[in-house]
């Protein structure tokens, strides 16, 4: 079976966005609302645990919060805060403060360049997705993917395969000819329970976690100048992720 697609989550595994963006914009949120909540980086990584920006919420509350009286409309209050969320987290995208993670523009290019299709499967908003491809790719970057699987489009979130599995029926691809590109526990449980193979780039919140099922785990996809550390597998003698070597790795787990 020939590679001929690939398939990328978004919030870091093409950038390092959780940290310095999610995390910050939900501070803003909860300051413009005038809730004292406050997300360091050490809970938000506990918080991780959870996919989904107003899942993460709740998480929040029932979890590091239980004093917290409910108002009656926080369901109202949660998708307030949300988009409030995102409106701040697009306007840092689209202000240049989140670039994307080395290797991941160079891999793109040179997959489209040899016919390789491309696709996104996460569980951050199609708003999110699109200001951090036009800022950091191109302005007609969305042309790039034959799909952007984002949001809500499916009700189980990752670790349930559903977002993966909805990409691929959109694209009509069959998972053999295609890899996945996660950077999570939660995303390599998704991708892999879509029949995936999945590679690896860790991000800072994730590089501890049980990655038991990928093919590969690296510290990035590397640039020439710029080597990845390989942390699990067998990278055939490179030095960074080029098509050949994501050929070698599918043809060896195909």
């Amino acid at each position: 079976m020939t590679l001929n697609a690939l398939i990328f989550d978004v919030d870091g595994t093409l950038a390092d966005t959780e940290r310095d963006g999610h995390r910050v914009a939900f501070n803003a949120a909860f300051k413009e609302l005038g809730l004292d909540w406050s997300w360091d980086e050490a809970l938000y990584g506990k918080l991780l645990a959870v996919t989904g920006g107003k899942e993460r919420i709740r998480y929040f509350v029932e979890k590091f919060h239980p004093g917290y009286e409910k108002p009656r409309d926080f369901d109202d209050l949660v998708v307030a805060l949300h988009k409030t969320k995102t409106r701040h987290y697009v306007a840092m995208m689209e202000e240049g403060r989140i670039p994307l993670r080395p290797g991941v523009k160079r891999l793109m290019e040179e997959a489209r360049a040899a016919g390789v299709r491309l696709a996104v499967a996460t569980t951050t908003t199609p708003e999110n997705v699109t200001a951090l491809i036009k800022n950091s790719l191109a302005p007609d970057s969305e042309s790039w993917f034959d799909v952007i699987a984002a949001g809500d489009i499916v009700p189980a979130k990752k670790p349930a395969p559903d977002i993966y599995l909805w990409a691929l029926e959109k694209a009509g691809w069959k998972a053999s000819e295609c890899l996945a590109v996660e950077d999570s526990r939660n995303g390599v449980l998704s991708s892999l329970g879509a029949g995936l193979p999945t590679l690896v780039t860790v991000s800072n919140y994730t590089e501890r976690e049980d990655f038991d099922g990928a093919f590969a785990v690296l510290s990035d996809l590397g640039e020439p100048d710029q080597p990845f550390r390989v942390l699990k597998g067998d990278a055939n003698g490179k030095s960074y992720v080029d098509l050949d070597l994501l050929h070698w790795w599918h043809a060896r787990v195909n």
